[in-house]
């Protein structure tokens, strides 16, 4: 399976949880993978703790949904490189490089879950 972008929901939005449960709804989506920020050293920090919360948030609103997280460690340096040598600027916009970002996030998990059994 390959990733790919779909939307990004800002949570600045007013409501970000609903948009992201319409997005589930329409498309019939089991499981929400979120990139989850770590240090190199691999410890969590005051990022990851809003994103915890978060995840914590979107749980509560679609409790039959599976929320996981990935760690997103070098996603947006990757994803920077391949929007570089797929010729976009360096100054692309922040919202393709967070697509893209996602991307990574999203393909790092399917390859993770390759060899395990569909559910």
């Amino acid at each position: 399976m390959f990733a790919h972008p779909l939307e990004t929901v800002q949570t600045c939005e007013s409501s970000p949880i609903a948009r992201i449960a319409e997005i589930v709804a329409q498309r019939s989506i089991e499981i929400i993978i979120i990139g989850m920020p770590r240090s190199l050293d691999g410890s969590y920090g005051k990022s990851a703790q809003n994103v915890s919360d978060f995840v914590d948030k979107i749980a509560n609103a679609m409790p039959d949904i599976k929320v996981v997280t990935q760690d997103e460690r070098f996603t947006t340096t990757v994803a920077q490189q391949k929007l570089h040598d797929a010729g976009h600027t360096i100054k692309s916009s922040r919202h393709l490089i967070d697509q893209a970002a996602a991307v990574e996030i999203l393909q790092s998990y399917l390859d993770e879950k390759k060899d395990e059994p569909i559910q």
